[in-house]
């Protein structure tokens, strides 16, 4: 029996993710694009003087973004 390569389940709920993440954009007033958005609403500077770096990071969790990984979940099980 072979093993399971990780890093294609990885793909394949990233790929999952912005399928379903694209779906509920194209459908606004469906139940596909109710979610949730977390993180840092403003992005963190840091100014060194000559290098000024900026970090920011936000998370939109939507129904139809967890059903993409769902979906992707069982695609990976059956390959």
């Amino acid at each position: 029996m072979r093993s399971k390569n990780s890093w294609a389940l990885l793909l394949m709920m990233l790929t999952g993710i912005v399928i379903g993440g694209l779906l509920g954009q194209l459908l606004p007033s469906s139940f596909l694009n109710y979610g949730q958005s977390f993180g840092l609403t403003s992005p963190i500077v840091l100014d060194l003087g000559i290098l000024v770096l900026t970090f920011g990071l936000t998370i939109h969790i939507t129904v139809a973004s967890i059903i993409g990984m769902v979906l992707a979940i069982i695609l990976y099980r059956f390959l």
